[in-house]
C-alpha cells in the first residue's frame, strides 16, 4: 500500500509514530500492504490501517474504479491521494468488489478522521474464505510495523 516513501522519510515516520497510540482492532485481518480487513459471512469491508492513514496525511481523494469486477489477492483494486503522495490499494484477498463507501467522494477525510468505521473503502464478495488464514491479526500487524 504504501510504496512512494523513501527509506530516510519512512524511518522518519517510524520514529515519530513510536510515540503515537495507534489502534488496531483485533476483530480484523491486517496485510503487510496496510489494508485492513473486516469479514461477515461471505462479504468484507477493506480500508487502509491507522497506520497508514498517518503517514499519508491528509487524505484528499479516492480512486477506485473496480465495482463489480473479480481482482485477485494482491492485485490493485484503486488508489488513495494525499496532499503529497498517490498509494496503490492492494485486496486483501481475492473477490469481487461489490461498492465503494459513498461517503468518501465528498469526505475523503473520513479515512483519517475513522478508518476503520466512516472510512471503509470497499464492500466485497470472498471468492476463498481461507485466504483470510494468511492475512496479519492485530498483534501480528503490531508486530511488523515496530509498535
Amino acid at each position: 500500500m504504501i510504496n512512494n516513501c523513501k527509506s530516510k522519510k519512512i524511518g522518519f515516520i517510524f520514529a515519530n509514530l513510536k510515540n503515537i497510540t495507534m489502534n488496531f482492532p483485533a476483530d480484523l485481518k491486517y496485510t503487510k500492504d496496510h489494508e485492513w480487513i473486516r469479514i461477515s459471512g461471505n462479504e468484507a469491508y477493506v480500508g487502509i490501517t491507522d497506520f497508514a492513514q498517518s503517514e499519508l496525511g491528509d487524505i484528499v481523494f479516492i480512486d477506485i474504479n473496480t465495482v463489480g469486477q473479480e481482482v485477485a489477492h494482491g492485485a490493485l483494486f484503486g488508489t488513495v491521494e494525499a496532499v503529497k503522495t498517490v498509494s496503490d490499494l492492494f485486496m486483501p484477498i481475492a473477490g469481487k468488489v461489490l461498492e465503494t463507501n459513498p461517503k468518501l467522494e465528498s469526505n475523503p477525510e473520513l479515512v483519517n478522521k475513522d478508518p476503520y468505521g466512516d472510512g471503509w473503502m470497499i464492500k466485497m464478495s470472498i471468492a476463498n474464505l481461507s485466504e483470510v488464514d494468511g492475512l496479519l491479526s492485530a498483534e501480528d500487524y503490531t508486530k511488523e510495523i515496530g509498535h
